[in-house]
């Protein structure tokens, strides 16, 4: 499939699907909890993620696992901002995972470089104007409530058309508020309100989203349906979420098949290499394609070989 190129503000165009880092400065992240809780730390980890071949740094202080409560305003800007400083003024992209406006003011004005709100600004009705005011790249995911009672909004006839005329109504609001749509990125929020058969129609209809014109960002990293295909074939028991990353690999590939502008994962390594695996074979295809136009043949004949 051929690749559309997007022009967001302040971001370079990777030529390829990017790779977002996730780092989580929560103590109840259902897979990395409390292990990037200490700031110098976690500042640490940052930067290994974009050595290790992330091109975004997405830094979060609030959990949105399914069940998850809120936390005060207060203490999500004290775990963020450290965070988002210290990579951002070594020159890594930072992206502020958030649900608040003034969270993401306060980020933006640190360093971050893109709000990425789960809830594509309808936890806060002041986002929108945050986010316009700003400038910067905003991320609309697909969002039908809070944590604690997402598993109960997973009802759907048709996951596909629901979930994206429900993004393109949440993109109609924030363009309304005054954000302009060039700064917006689309998130389809697999595991958000999605039952695992959800998570698998989405992920095999991504190329449906090109319809939006906006870039896809895909976020399967360590997801509870990668857990339950993993399910050890006695027990059923589901693989445990720090086991899912070679699976999260295969998905996020897949998914930059398909056209995703970028893919979120805990794991960078893996994901980082695979997608410019995905990117040479592209560019070997369009250049194979390029050839056999200019020499008038869809196909090159082989002749066996004496």
């Amino acid at each position: 499939m051929e690749r559309q190129s997007y022009t967001l503000p302040g971001l370079p165009d990777w030529h390829r699907c990017a790779v977002m880092g996730i780092l989580n400065v929560t103590p109840d992240s259902f897979s990395d909890g409390g292990k990037w809780l200490d700031p110098g730390l976690a500042v640490e980890h940052g930067l290994a993620l974009a050595a290790q071949g992330a091109d975004i740094v997405d830094v979060g202080g609030e959990s949105t696992r399914p069940g998850a409560r809120r936390v005060p305003a207060e203490e999500e800007l004290a775990r963020v901002l450290p965070v988002v400083r210290g990579p951002a003024r070594e020159g890594v992209l930072v992206s502020i995972d958030t649900m608040r406006a003034e969270v993401a003011e306060a980020a933006v004005e640190d360093g971050a470089r893109i709000v990425n709100d789960v809830s594509g600004g309808r936890a806060d009705g002041r986002m929108a104007k945050a986010v316009a005011r700003s400038g910067v790249p905003f991320v609309v995911m697909h969002w039908r409530g809070q944590s604690r009672a997402m598993d109960d909004l997973a009802d759907y006839r048709d996951v596909v058309a629901e979930v994206a005329a429900e993004v393109v109504c949440q993109m109609d609001a924030v363009v309304s508020a005054g954000v302009d749509p060039a700064q917006v990125i689309v998130d389809p929020g697999l595991g958000f309100a999605k039952g695992r058969r959800d998570d698998w129609s989405l992920l095999a209809a991504l190329d449906a989203w090109r319809a939006l014109g906006r870039p896809l960002l895909v976020g399967p990293s360590r997801k509870r349906f990668l857990g339950e295909l993993l399910a050890d074939p006695v027990t059923g028991e589901p693989r445990s979420a720090r086991d899912r990353d070679a699976a999260t690999a295969a998905t996020a590939v897949l998914a930059a098949a398909q056209g995703a502008w970028a893919v979120r994962v805990h794991e960078v390594r893996a994901t980082a290499a695979a997608v410019r695996v995905e990117a040479a074979i592209r560019s070997y295809r369009a250049t194979a394609g390029q050839v056999s136009r200019e020499s008038g043949s869809t196909r090159r004949s082989l002749s066996p070989v004496p």
